[in-house]
């Protein structure tokens, strides 16, 4: 059974983990464990068991390299790249600048359709408010424009560890967020969808159904049809597989791992806090078959999968 790959909703493997990906390419496969559960399985990364990789990240500058060598081994992907208008305090580890120039550069380099430019989450705030929004999202949907067709966005969703995050940097800076009504939200969106359009770009909601309307589309960011379209002229038989509530995203298989980005974002549900994060990261090794965990933790793993005292998953490894 071939898959989509999602690379990876869970951490920036394109910003931070590049080597750790390259090498899994290599050795064809990747160790995942199930964050809810804890089920550890194998997934073949050979080229005719994925459909398409689905990458994403906050910065793609690091990876353009490694790009070329993947799309030279004849494995299809597209982009969802994250550009918020967020000021520093909600992402602290984030190079604006490098950012969009990654962009740029992405989209000359493959196409427009290879994109979802993801304005993801928008957070109104004292220090962001809905003035902060519509000038920002002006700014960069005319820096985008001609290189982006797709925006994809949200209101970030106040998950236990993101309203504690919240909670904390309202004592430490004084940043106060406020929660808005729907009525709020759907002005809003309906304006930044203007303002798209006005860029030859179309808006997508996601997980938010209540702000779909004949201007905004409801968000598939891992989506079979922009697949197939890219991809498969001839076809891909794909189905729907969501997430969370109201997400609209095509069956993937993701194969990343939680509390190892060290982008630092407040708003962010990967990660329990930044300082874990930082440390999986400066403590990683690209030979692990398993992202975040040591090689000799991996490797004890892998022993136990191919003997058969673990759980694996429906595409096997053969070693």
């Amino acid at each position: 059974m071939k898959r989509i790959i999602s690379v990876s909703r869970r951490t920036d493997i394109p910003a931070f983990y590049g080597g750790w990906f390259m090498h899994r390419l290599k050795e064809g496969f990747a160790g995942v464990v199930n964050p809810f559960g804890g089920r550890k399985y194998i997934v073949s990364l050979k080229t005719e068991d994925v459909v398409c990789f689905v990458f994403w990240s906050k910065n793609f500058s690091p990876f353009l390299e490694s790009l070329k060598v993947v799309d030279d081994l004849g494995y299809k992907f597209y982009f969802n790249y994250t550009v918020t208008a967020l000021p520093g305090v909600f992402e602290s580890n984030v190079e604006k600048q490098a950012v969009i120039e990654g962009l740029k550069q992405l989209s000359r380099t493959y196409s427009p359709q290879h994109i979802n430019w993801r304005f993801d989450p928008i957070i109104i705030s004292s220090v962001c408010d809905r003035g902060f929004y519509i000038r920002a999202f002006e700014e960069l949907a005319s820096e985008f424009e001609g290189l982006v067709e797709r925006c994809y966005f949200s209101f970030v969703t106040e998950y236990g560890k993101v309203k504690r995050n919240f909670e904390e940097l309202e004592r430490t800076a004084g940043v106060k967020i406020t929660n808005c009504s729907e009525d709020f939200k759907i002005d809003l969106a309906n304006e930044l969808s203007e303002i798209a359009k006005r860029h030859g770009m179309r808006m997508f909601s996601c997980c938010g159904d209540y702000l779909v309307n004949d201007c905004i589309k409801k968000a598939h960011c891992i989506d079979g049809s922009v697949i197939e379209r890219l991809f498969f002229a001839e076809g891909l038989a794909y189905k729907e597989k969501p997430t969370r509530k109201e997400c609209g995203c095509t069956e993937s298989t993701d194969i990343g791992t939680y509390d190892t980005c060290p982008h630092g974002c407040v708003y962010c549900y990967a990660n329990m806090n930044k300082r874990r994060a930082c440390k999986a990261f400066e403590n990683h090794d690209k030979e692990s078959a398993f992202l975040g965990y040591s090689k000799s933790k991996s490797d004890k793993w892998l022993a136990e999968i191919q003997s058969g005292r673990a759980e694996i998953d429906s595409v096997q490894l053969k070693f």
